[in-house]
């Protein structure tokens, strides 16, 4: 538990200008239980999708109304979840079965089935390429192409895959492997792996970020609670700094050079960018217990929290307030709260 650290280093980092976290409104997910996965964003319907995994069920929330608009049944531990646009598909990764299920955006039936090794996770997607990417399995990375719905190849890994993210101006996918203890960098054109990368005396690397204009990737841990950075071109940590334990979500905001980590102790942690090599955490926002699964557009940051006793199941939005006034006006970060919206 860092919480006296942390909250140490917020006030020693409050700047005159800063960009904290504004919970606008909760949308609720009435009959969700258990813990709650990945989300998936449509831009152009204003909707989210969230894969209510201990539910067996994905949320379709309307963001312009604020509400719940439908529930896809009848999956198996849904985790990863991608919705893409230019086709109308949405994928979903089952843990359970170990399939990518393929529904129509519109009316939500299904259109294919998938079938992967086992634990089929995390879905990211090449668009280039046209290759939507799934981690699966006790080691691989499996490439779907969407035009054929077939899954076209695997990239061998040391155990099961949890984040990774794909470089843009480039063919890397960088992929947390935990159970291996390390960073695997892959060759999205060989598919093959070309680097393994150690995390060190950490442990439990599963969230992860990636700011490429910078060549630098960041890295959440649990074991212990902490913010690796690495050098992308060198593969060499340079910056570490503690964060709130449980992190599952990890954001970096180009614009405002900022990350934001969701933490299942019940924290929204933001850090500032100051250059490439160090990070300084400026904000801790409360929340909830194992509240730990987020997503972020580019101008909010949404939250799962799932239902635990009195807490409902519900999806808070945050908005990044850009300016604020002196540091010494805030309200303690460690205790910032917004309204619940009405039903």
């Amino acid at each position: 538990m860092k919480t006296p650290i942390l909250a140490a280093m917020i006030w020693a980092s409050a700047a005159a200008h800063s960009a904290p976290l504004v919970w606008e409104r909760s949308i609720p997910m009435p009959g969700v239980e258990g813990r709650i996965d990945h989300f998936a964003h449509d831009s152009a319907g204003h909707r989210l999708f969230v894969a209510a995994l201990g539910n067996n069920s994905v949320e379709v929330l309307d963001l312009s109304q604020g509400k719940p608009i439908h529930r896809i049944t009848g999956l198996t531990e849904p985790q990863g979840i991608y919705f893409l646009g230019e086709s109308n598909r949405l994928y979903v990764a089952n843990g359970g079965d170990g399939t990518v299920r393929v529904f129509d955006g519109s009316s939500y039936a299904p259109v294919t089935t998938l079938k992967t090794d086992d634990d089929a996770d995390n879905l990211r997607y090449d668009a280039s390429a046209k290759l939507l990417y799934v981690g699966h399995g006790s080691g691989a990375l499996g490439a779907i192409d969407v035009g054929k719905n077939a899954v076209v190849a695997d990239i061998s890994l040391k155990a099961h895959p949890e984040s990774f993210q794909l470089e843009q101006a480039g063919q890397r996918v960088f992929v947390n492997v935990p159970g291996a203890h390390h960073i695997a960098v892959v060759d999205r054109n060989k598919k093959v792996v070309t680097a393994i990368w150690s995390i060190g005396l950490a442990g439990a690397n599963f969230p992860m970020a990636l700011d490429e204009a910078n060549h630098r990737l960041m890295v959440a841990c649990r074991a212990p609670a902490c913010l690796l950075v690495f050098d992308t071109e060198s593969g060499k940590e340079v910056a570490k700094v503690d964060l709130h334990g449980d992190c599952d979500d990890l954001f970096f905001d180009a614009r405002r050079r900022q990350l934001y980590a969701s933490c299942g102790e019940g924290f929204i942690d933001v850090f500032e960018q100051k250059d490439p090599d160090h990070y300084v955490l400026k904000e801790a926002v409360k929340t909830a217990a194992k509240a730990r699964t987020a997503f972020f557009d580019g101008e909010r940051l949404y939250l799962a929290v799932p239902r635990r006793g009195d807490q409902r199941a519900e999806v808070r939005c945050y908005r990044i307030e850009e300016q604020v006034g002196r540091s010494d006006e805030k309200a303690s970060s460690t205790g910032r709260q917004g309204p619940r919206q009405p039903e």
